[in-house]
């Protein structure tokens, strides 16, 4: 193997490592996000009850998750954390800011808070 060959294979190993770190960092980066509390099933179309609240405890009743939904998007709120899921059931209908890992459109939740 030539010199410049050589080189060749530890600058592409080294760029390939880099990308690969840096891209396990941004998965795990935690953002915030502002929106209305609802649910996954039904989004912005609230199809149960009355409100946007009752439709989205009926959701989550029958096995929908929290949803946030951010403008034109819908997050997917995933967490077991009993604090939590109490305030975004006060807050079904209202806004919450949510603060978690994003991936693809699901939000992994380190903590919520009334808007």
């Amino acid at each position: 193997m030539n010199r410049s060959s050589w080189w060749f294979r530890v600058t592409a190993v080294l760029v390939f490592s880099s990308a690969s770190v840096s891209g396990i960092y941004a998965a795990g980066h935690k953002q915030t996000f502002t929106g209305e509390v609802g649910d996954a099933m039904c989004g912005r179309k609230h199809m149960e009850g009355e409100t946007a609240a009752d439709c989205t405890h009926a959701c989550v009743a029958h096995g929908s998750k929290y949803a946030l939904v951010v403008d034109d998007k819908i997050y997917a709120l995933d967490t077991d954390d009993k604090a939590a899921l109490a305030t975004l059931d006060k807050q079904a209908g209202k806004n919450a800011t949510v603060t978690g890992v994003l991936s693809g459109d699901t939000i992994t939740v380190s903590s919520v808070v009334a808007k």
